[in-house]
């Protein structure tokens, strides 16, 4: 078994979520902290105290739906929203977005559900409000587009809006090249403008001031195959940071997949301003997937920056990333942690960071929930990156 690395950072909590370690998701609200399951060990949410950081405690866990995966769960204004999307083949009894209730933050109540249709919803962003953002594949569409829910009443979710790019829809021709495909992953919001990673091709952003008249605003492209995930916008910054996932194991797969800073001052003409280091290893030979994958996402309540990002990537682990000369991002935080018994590698999937700085990451495999807290100089440079109130 590999031994753990880090710089930067130090581990000081961790919980194999009972034996179903293949955690994805992980967000922190209160005491509380929800994580959603992969899927292959049939296990869907689970709900820890975290009020002890350093002794985390399962307080509550459900299986996911026959057929289907619920791994993505977002926390906001005393709501939990969970996905349900048909997983590897599955054919759940329903599809779409679970609403619960948090009165009881440790015990969920359900109250509401979102049918799309189809193959289900893979991605959520809520912020709290009206309105939840998500990607899904209702019936008749060729893969998944982005679908504006209205959660004012959480015991009857219903459409707002939905986007996709033209040739996705019933009875539409594609009018993309055979090695292309278009399929959302999600869309995180700055404003009128929201930022979407349109999978296997590129970043796309949208004008949404109107979403009965939702339009295209530009498109960046790189390489072909990209399967761009998370299309972050940085405060104030006319920046945007974007991850692209990996989706096989080792480095055989062309192109990399990276981590990008984009410059959108034009953003009728969006340019990638560079690449941040990829991690320096023997991380092509580890086993299993080696690339960039989920960013901490500056929401409300948690830590916010302008100037640094966290970055999962998979076997390489959590990468900490100081963007201050966005021409030259450097690395300045790593971590990897052992690896889990009876696994080839880690799969640092998501993170979590809080105003505390505390971080919350899971493995996809095996590995659950780990906490991590940054070492005094980081912790110095972090507080000298955080935002300030409503910076904007």
């Amino acid at each position: 078994m590999r031994d753990g690395e880090a710089e930067g950072l130090r581990q000081i909590g961790h919980h194999d979520l009972n034996g179903y370690g293949d955690g994805m998701q992980v967000m922190r609200a209160g005491d509380a902290l929800y994580v959603g399951h992969f899927g292959p060990s049939g296990m869907g949410t689970s709900v820890l105290d975290a009020s002890d950081p350093s002794a985390l405690r399962l307080v509550r866990q459900w299986a996911a739906p026959d057929g289907a995966h619920t791994h993505k769960v977002q926390v906001a204004d005393g709501l939990l929203l969970v996905n349900e999307e048909a997983f590897r083949g599955g054919r759940p009894a329903r599809a779409g977005m679970t609403v619960y209730d948090l009165s009881d933050p440790f015990a969920p109540a359900e109250i509401g559900f979102w049918d799309s249709t189809g193959k289900g919803v893979h991605r959520i962003v809520y912020e709290g409000g009206d309105l939840a953002y998500v990607s899904a594949t209702p019936d008749g569409y060729t893969g998944r587009i982005w679908v504006v829910v209205d959660v004012s009443d959480p015991a009857a979710p219903a459409e707002r809006a939905r986007w996709w790019w033209p040739g996705m829809g019933p009875g539409e021709k594609p009018d993309w090249p055979d090695d292309e495909d278009r399929s959302v992953h999600h869309a995180l919001l700055a404003g009128d403008r929201a930022y979407l990673g349109l999978w296997d091709s590129g970043m796309v952003i949208l004008d949404v001031a109107d979403l009965d008249n939702i339009r295209v605003v530009s498109r960046l492209t790189w390489e072909v195959g990209g399967n761009t995930h998370t299309a972050l916008p940085l405060p104030g910054r006319d920046l945007v940071v974007i991850t692209d996932e990996a989706v096989t194991d080792g480095c055989d797969d062309a192109p990399p997949h990276m981590v990008r800073l984009a410059d959108v001052a034009d953003e009728t003409a969006p340019r990638v301003l560079a690449v941040c280091p990829v991690p320096d290893g023997d991380f092509c030979d580890r086993g299993l997937r080696f690339g960039a994958h989920n960013l901490h996402e500056n929401r409300p309540g948690s830590y916010r920056s302008a100037d640094v990002v966290f970055v999962t990537y998979f076997n390489a682990g959590l990468r900490v990333y100081d963007l201050v000369d966005p021409e030259r991002p450097q690395e300045i935080a790593h971590w990897i942690p052992a690896c889990p018994p009876g696994q080839q590698a880690v799969q640092i999937n998501d993170v979590w960071v809080g105003d505390d700085l505390l971080t919350y990451v899971t493995d996809r495999v095996h590995g659950g929930v780990y906490v991590l807290e940054p070492t005094p100089d980081l912790a110095r440079r972090l507080d000298a990156a955080r935002l300030d109130g409503d910076d904007s």
